[in-house]
């Protein structure tokens, strides 16, 4: 029981924890391109538009660079089950949970050898679970 306990507080607890010290620890840096716009607005509103455009085009540049090797639309059917793999396979391990719990309450037993197994399955649920729900907690904005 403990080591569930864990495993799910854990998963539940992590993601947030992450996200935390992401915004507490890690500022973003003050030579951005935001705080540059900002320094030129005040400083320098002249050069401003032509900074915009440079920025602009060095985006465009980048997100090409990155994107060079996608050629056309992923099919519909590929992004839905992208789109859907997370979410069945939450669903599937608070089944698999809920079919353990039943089981327990019928009073079935499974074959002793299989007790390492279950555990482990058992475990790997709860952190599925966790892990989905901690992701949907966030600090901040």
């Amino acid at each position: 029981m403990g080591l569930d306990a864990v495993i799910a507080i854990g998963s539940l607890l992590l993601p947030p924890l992450v996200d935390f010290c992401k915004k507490k620890f890690l500022k973003p840096s003050a030579d951005s391109p935001e705080a540059t716009m900002s320094t030129l607005a005040t400083t320098s509103p002249a050069t401003l538009p032509g900074y915009v455009e440079s920025m602009s085009k060095w985006y465009e540049a980048n997100c090409k660079y990155f994107n060079r090797d996608i050629a056309g639309e992923p099919a519909p059917w590929v992004v839905n089950l992208r789109a859907v793999i997370r979410p069945l396979g939450t669903c599937g391990a608070l089944t698999i949970l809920v079919i353990m719990v039943l089981a327990s309450i019928y009073g079935l037993k499974p074959d002793p050898s299989m007790d390492e197994t279950l555990t482990g399955i058992r475990y790997s649920c709860e952190a599925i679970v966790s892990s989905w729900f901690g992701d949907r907690i966030t600090i901040g904005k």
